[in-house]
This record gives structure tokens, C-alpha cells and sequence, in this order.
């Protein structure tokens, strides 16, 4: 019990109510104190008056006027002339004077607290004023033990109510509390434990019912948490299950291309001009799908080998992409601009870098073809003291808004129909994998840009 919530607000509020209650007992103490000196100041004055109506009373009389005050004397001063008094022999000398005329609230507790802690019985005289203006003043001398025993008995009796009180508070607080805050905490948990046992499926995620509004904001994150973690385990499958497509597709792809790689060893001996030219491309293409082929098959999933870094020329690279692009576009009014400085060096994985530009180039011609407009796609670069830079612009439509939120999220960055959304998904992966960067510069209708930043130095990896 002490372990749970509900428990732990039981007992602190039982706690935190005792600690009001002795807080209010000690001025509650003093005020009794108080009443009972002014009540025994009254019985005096009625004596006093008694004795003031006939001042031949008995002795025997005045005594018993004097036990019932509970008093050894009285002094009453009605005017500075005259004054009435009831005596009788006092066992011990005074042991203090309080005058309750002036005492403040502060004065008052401590004569409280000190009568409360001293065991001895000791005599003290008490001034105060008489009732209804029946005087100046009056003074009487008395005991102290009976004034403790009176309020110890009514401490104990406050102590006990105020600990009724606050267990009671307590429980009441106690079944607030399960009902209010520990039964819907326990609802999230046991939604959550659910959903723990089986995340895929999307009838455990929780939905939000507390009326309470914190638990409801928190609900509610659970809710969104819960359905993105779901998406992304749907997503995850997907990947997989496509990466295992493409590890069988590309086991059998590699070995067709193996043979077509046969065949293009003959075609270069062919004395054709227009052969001989075209197949030195043809060859490279085939090589590179090949080698690609050979990549996926040797990762096996959904994530790119480490780059092998070498140096090569990047004119060579755009050339070749060109090339192969420049085939797809013979009917089309669309120029493919090839602005690489001459000897540009880069030291990068050519094979990869190759994929990201082709990717890029790709994309940009696909957009210009599909609004049937003309345009042109260019590929330039500079380098700086500290990195390469490789940009790839189009005079297209520029990107939807939508595509621009999960640009590099496969399978939801694709802006074309029946598109997967993966080439810039594979782009920015590959530049990663070179510690570089792959950002989308500008797009509007004007045209997209696109920039790939390759850090130099042998950290970059």
C-alpha cells in the first residue's frame, strides 16, 4: 500500500492535516486558558457582590463563597476610595501576575504553552476587568493545577477529534483519488502493455477518453506516439520485404547481365564506327548495373555498403549520365547542360556518386517531360577549401508542398505517378554515407535546384 499512489496520498494527507490541526491547537489552547481565568474572575465578582450586599456575612460563608470561585481572596476596586475584599489564608507565595486586560494574542499563547509544560502547582493572581463595568478592576489569587488538568483534558480531546478529522479527510480524499486519477492511470498502463504486446496492430492503439485535462494531454500523446510507431513498424515491414524482392530480383538480374556483359566483349570488335562508339557506354552501363547487382546481394538490406573512396574526374561521370539519359529525351525539347570545370577532381565512391547524379537528373527530366513544355536539366560544380559541390537544376514545375515534407522518405517523397519515392531517398542515403549532405537548394515554378555537398579530408566518412 505504501508503494502505490493512492497509498502514499493517505497517509501524507493525514499527515498534512494532524500538522493544520496542531497549528490551530495552540491558539485554540491559549483561548481556553483565557475562558477559564475569566470565568473564575466572574465567580469572584458574583462573591464580591454578595459580600457587598451584606457586610456582616460569616465567616464559614465567605470561605465557601471562596472554594466555589475556586480563589483564596478576591480584591474588587469599584473607586479609588473604597474596596471590597474576600481573603483567606494563601499556601505558598505568588508565583507571577497576569493581567488579562492588555495580554496580546502572542502573550497569551506562550503563558499557554509555559502552564502546559511546568507539572509544578504554583499561585498566581490574575487581573481583569470586571463584568459589565461593575468596577475598575479585579484581582484574584489562585491555583494553577486544576487550570493544567483542564487543559490537558481539552488538548486531549481536540488531539483526538483532529485526528478523526483527518482520517476521515484521508479516506475521502483516498477514494477520490483512486476513482479521479489511479483508475485512469491504470487504464493508459494496461493500453500501453497492450500495445506493447503486439505494436503492429492497430486496434491497440489507445484512444483518449479521461475528462481529467491533464490525463487527456497525455493520452493524447500516447495516442500520437503509438500511431507513428505503428506506421513505422508497417513501414519497416515493407522495406524488409522489399529488400528481400530485390535481393532475389537482383540475384537473377546480375546473372543476365553477366551474359549481356559477354556479349558487349564481341560488340567492341565490331568495325562499325557508330558501334564502336556506343559501346565503351554500353559496357560501363552494364558494368555499373552489375556491380549494383553485386551490392545488394553482398549487404542483402535495406542499407548501402560503406562508399570506397577514390579519385576520379567528375566530367566523366556527368558524361557517362548524360549519355544514358540523353537517349530518353532525343524526342523531346528538353537540353541537358553539362557545367562541370574540366579536371574537376573528386575523392569519392564513383559508383555511388554516379547514383545520386543519375538519380537527380532522372527526376529533373521525368518533371520536364511530364509538362510536356521544353527545358533544359544542368549539372554543375565547384569546390571550395573545404568541400565539393555538385548542383543539379531544372527549369520544371518545382515540387508540391507535400512532396517537399517527406522529400527523402521513401515511399513518400515520389511527386510523379506511379513513382516509389525512393530515388532521393537512396540519393541522400548515399551522400550520407559520405558525410556529406544532399538538400533541396530551391523550388518554385521557376524550377528546382538541388545541391550535394561532399566534405574533403579524410575525416569525411
Amino acid at each position: 500500500m505504501f508503494r502505490t499512489l493512492s497509498g502514499r496520498f493517505l497517509i501524507l494527507t493525514t499527515i498534512f492535516v494532524m500538522v493544520a490541526e496542531v497549528l490551530i491547537f495552540v491558539p485554540t489552547i491559549a483561548r481556553f486558558r483565557q475562558d477559564y481565568l475569566l470565568s473564575r474572575l466572574e465567580r469572584a465578582q458574583i462573591a464580591s457582590l454578595a459580600l457587598l450586599a451584606d457586610d456582616m456575612l460569616e465567616e464559614a460563608l465567605e470561605t465557601e463563597l471562596l472554594d466555589n470561585a475556586e480563589v483564596y481572596n478576591v480584591v474588587l476596586r469599584r473607586d479609588e476610595m473604597r474596596q471590597l475584599m474576600l481573603s483567606s489564608p494563601i499556601p505558598s507565595p505568588l508565583a507571577g501576575t497576569f493581567d488579562m486586560r492588555h495580554d496580546g494574542a502572542l502573550k497569551l499563547i506562550g503563558d499557554a504553552l509555559h502552564r502546559m509544560i511546568t507539572p509544578e502547582t504554583e499561585i498566581i493572581r490574575v487581573i481583569g476587568a470586571p463584568v459589565n463595568d461593575a468596577g475598575l478592576l479585579i484581582e484574584v489569587t489562585m491555583e494553577t493545577g486544576d487550570l493544567r488538568m483542564a487543559m490537558i483534558d481539552y488538548g486531549i480531546r481536540i488531539l483526538i477529534l483532529s485526528l478523526v478529522i483527518s482520517v476521515f479527510t484521508a479516506v475521502l480524499l483516498f477514494i477520490a483519488v483512486r476513482i479521479l486519477l489511479v483508475r485512469p492511470i491504470k487504464g493508459v498502463v494496461d493500453y500501453m502493455q497492450r500495445y506493447a504486446a503486439a505494436p503492429e496492430d492497430a486496434r491497440r492503439v489507445i484512444t483518449p477518453r479521461a475528462s481529467v485535462t491533464e490525463l487527456r494531454e497525455a493520452e493524447e500523446a500516447l495516442q500520437s506516439l503509438q500511431t507513428e510507431l505503428t506506421q513505422a513498424l508497417k513501414q519497416r515491414e515493407r522495406l524488409a520485404q522489399l529488400g528481400e524482392a530485390v535481393a532475389k530480383v537482383s540475384h537473377d538480374l546480375r546473372n543476365i547481365l553477366t551474359s549481356a556483359q559477354l556479349f558487349t566483349d564481341r560488340i567492341e570488335t565490331s568495325e562499325d564506327p557508330l558501334v564502336r562508339r556506343l559501346a565503351p557506354k554500353l559496357v560501363n552501363s552494364i558494368t555499373r548495373a552489375v556491380s549494383l547487382c553485386e551490392s545488394t546481394l553482398a549487404f542483402g538490406r535495406a542499407e548501402e555498403p560503406a562508399p570506397t573512396l577514390t579519385l576520379f574526374e567528375l566530367s566523366g561521370l556527368v558524361s557517362d549520365v548524360m549519355d544514358s539519359e540523353q537517349l530518353a529525351v532525343d524526342s523531346a525539347c528538353i537540353e541537358l547542360r553539362e557545367e562541370v570545370p574540366p579536371g574537376l577532381t573528386l575523392r569519392a565512391d564513383p559508383e555511388q556518386i554516379f547514383r545520386v547524379v543519375q538519380n537527380l537528373v532522372r527526376n529533373a527530366r521525368q518533371a520536364l517531360m511530364a509538362t510536356g513544355k521544353p527545358g533544359w536539366v544542368a549539372v554543375q560544380a565547384h569546390e571550395t577549401a573545404d568541400a565539393w559541390h555538385i548542383q543539379v537544376c531544372d527549369t520544371g514545375p518545382g515540387l508540391p508542398s507535400k512532396a517537399q515534407e517527406a522529400l527523402f522518405t521513401p515511399f513518400q517523397g515520389g511527386t510523379r505517378k506511379g513513382g516509389s519515392g525512393l530515388g532521393l531517398a537512396i540519393a541522400s542515403e548515399l551522400v550520407r554515407g559520405h558525410g556529406g549532405t544532399l538538400v533541396l537548394k530551391s523550388t518554385g515554378p521557376d524550377g528546382t535546384c538541388f545541391e550535394i555537398c561532399l566534405p574533403k579530408g579524410d575525416g569525411a566518412v
